[in-house]
């Protein structure tokens, strides 16, 4: 989502794929053929598929770039993962938006886990989708095309079918997919203004995100909402979409979001910055195309009570 980080699902649907490259990809690359053979799986899951030795041609299991001229038998397993067998549905109760036979929307409450990991195999809004929806079972990740931290709150898009995942993703990677968040930073921001800077693991802190030459392209626009005597309320908006890119590029910046125990300040010097014990973002709102009908869609979500209390706080001290 982690915050938020977008993925093209890695596992496919339970099929075996046996058949023979056709004439006509003769001079492709593997990873072209398959994009030709197999047009309702993204680009990434093919990558995956590949990654992964699900992919063989002639017996052998060649890299992406490998040239096929027609002839080769090629077999894909594209069988669910152990843990994708493992995930169980759960009774754990859901904040539907909007719902039809194609996407479901979701706002998702603080403390709720996206997808199972190390330390989080159940109790995740992935076991959630699948109680709800069982028919998300024959979905790569139970339909989950991005995903926010445990602790950000706020709007999250599941696609309910294979295909409406796939034009998820390429909307996600066509940056066309509208996401703007509520984030309260410390200090004041003199904005507007726009982070483009790469992001990537933390060359010696693995468990943290940084902003690293090396690392993927990442790009948050910024827009002061609200100011207070020591924090201000911003809008941010996800032209990519990072682990915990709004946290890393507005820590960047010399503005760290409040509450924020990774990338965060230890003391602000306002006890009511400093007693908020998560990080205080929120994706308020979200904008899509319909994979299906095309249509432009846009919900809203109001902020979380802990959140609006905070600001509450923060505008009765400003007063006094």
């Amino acid at each position: 989502m982690n915050e938020p980080d977008d993925y093209s699902p890695q596992d496919a649907a339970p099929l075996h794929h046996r058949l023979t490259i056709p004439a006509d990809c003769a001079g492709l690359r593997l990873d072209q053929a398959l994009a030709r053979l197999f047009p309702s799986h993204s680009r990434s899951r093919l990558q995956g598929w590949l990654k992964s030795g699900r992919v063989s041609l002639d017996g052998d299991q060649p890299d992406a770039k490998f040239k096929v001229w027609g002839g080769e038998s090629l077999e894909v397993d594209a069988a669910p993962s152990p843990e994708a067998v493992a995930e169980a549905p759960e009774d754990i109760p859901l904040a539907v938006v909007h719902e039809d036979e194609e996407i479901l929307v979701i706002d998702k409450p603080v403390g709720l886990v996206v997808h199972p990991g190390s330390g989080n195999w159940s109790g995740t809004l992935l076991n959630a989708l699948l109680h709800h929806a069982p028919q998300l079972a024959a979905v790569p990740r139970a339909g989950i095309v991005h995903r926010l931290d445990k602790d950000t709150s706020g709007l999250l898009v599941v696609a309910k079918t294979l295909e409406s995942q796939t034009g998820l993703v390429r909307q996600l990677q066509a940056r066309t997919v509208r996401r703007h968040y509520l984030a309260l930073v410390h200090r004041a921001v003199a904005g507007p203004g726009i982070v483009d800077a790469p992001i990537g693991r933390h060359p010696t802190q693995r468990t943290r995100m940084a902003v690293v030459q090396s690392g993927r392209a990442a790009v948050t626009r910024y827009r002061p909402r609200e100011r207070f005597a020591r924090a201000t309320l911003v809008e941010c908006q996800l032209e990519t979409g990072r682990t915990h890119q709004i946290r890393v590029h507005m820590a960047h910046i010399g503005h760290p979001l409040v509450g924020d125990a990774t990338y965060g300040l230890r003391r602000s010097g306002s006890s009511v910055l400093d007693a908020f014990a998560r990080q205080a973002l929120h994706a308020f709102r979200l904008g899509l195309l319909h994979p299906a009908s095309g249509a432009e869609m846009t919900w809203e979500s109001p902020l979380p009570e802990d959140f609006e209390a905070l600001l509450a706080s923060l505008r009765e001290e400003s007063a006094s």
